[in-house]
């Protein structure tokens, strides 16, 4: 296979497919031998490949050091491993979204929390637009779709973030947004006050999600601007675990409001300092991504669901 041609400022050119193969395995074993053994070439077919690849660009991409029998990249062609990554991962994307083409399924990543309590109402809905049976659903935290949604494993998802989504090369389109809370039981001392600042929680006891649930990065930004390491007792990937543990007055939570509802009997305070974070809700999908007709009506439905 060819990769289209590329154009400089003096000529163009082409680049076989299987030489940017090789170049990025060279990247990593650095022995020419090696790359030949894994794709079952001969090790003079690996050298021209790179050779071919140096005389189009008019560089050097490695260095031999004949002495200690290594072999180095050299600064251009660490440059040019990262434009080879991009190729490789964006055509593995073309061709899977090439694949799914004519699928009338949905590749649908979805972290628990909003699984949970966010994608629930919407189901009537799915079902009644004929989609819900075409949902392939991944469930996974946060940073773990949106590394599947990057890598092309997954067609569309609902994320949490911190922080308004904007990610090279996906589309987005934030839904809401549910301030974090702390979560008390009702037998607590605190659950007598409707505000807190966190700085004062020091000496209590904390459970938090796993994390895998970007829940952690904001347990650890608060707590940092709050000049205060806070005595963490356990760790679930189990929200109602944890809430339930509240309940019991074991402990303690710093949870997005969307997970709290009033069938918990817990107590929750707004957070007032040093920081007011939000767990922000969004719809996404890969900007290179051409939606099929369900897709697309998957796509309308979620973004006129905006709270």
């Amino acid at each position: 296979m060819i990769v289209p041609i590329i154009i400089t400022d003096r000529k163009a050119f082409t680049m076989k497919l299987n030489d940017l193969k090789y170049y990025q395995a060279l990247v990593k074993y650095k022995n020419f031998s090696q790359v030949a053994a894994k794709f079952n070439v001969s090790q003079p077919t690996i050298t021209m490949a790179i050779q071919r690849l140096e005389k189009d660009f008019g560089t050097s991409f490695f260095v031999r050091d004949h002495v200690h029998k290594q072999l180095h990249i050299t600064p251009t062609g660490k440059q040019f491993a990262v434009h080879v990554d991009v190729i490789l991962n964006e055509l593995r994307i073309a061709r899977q979204e090439i694949n799914q083409a004519e699928s009338s399924s949905i590749r649908f990543g979805l972290p628990p929390i909003i699984g949970n309590y966010y994608f629930p109402p919407l189901t009537p809905l799915l079902m009644r637009e004929g989609l819900l049976s075409h949902l392939e659903t991944s469930e996974h935290g946060s940073k773990e779709i949106l590394k599947m949604l990057k890598h092309g494993n997954l067609d569309m998802a609902l994320l949490g973030s911190l922080n308004p989504l904007k990610e090279v090369g996906l589309k987005t389109t934030e839904l809401a947004e549910y301030p974090f809370k702390i979560i008390v039981s009702k037998h607590h001392p605190l659950a007598t006050k409707k505000e807190i600042d966190f700085a004062t929680l020091k000496n209590e006891r904390f459970i938090v999600p796993d994390t895998e649930f970007f829940h952690e990065q904001a347990f650890k930004q608060i707590s940092h601007l709050a000049h205060f390491r806070p005595q963490v007792i356990y760790r679930t990937a189990d929200i109602h675990v944890i809430k339930t543990m509240v309940a019991e007055n074991l402990g303690i939570a710093y949870l997005t409001s969307l997970a709290i509802t009033l069938e918990d009997n817990i107590h929750s305070l707004n957070v007032t300092s040093p920081l007011k974070q939000s767990f922000r809700l969004s719809a996404v999908t890969r900007s290179t991504e051409l939606l099929t007709a369900s897709k697309q009506k998957l796509w309308d439905l979620l973004i006129t669901k905006k709270e």
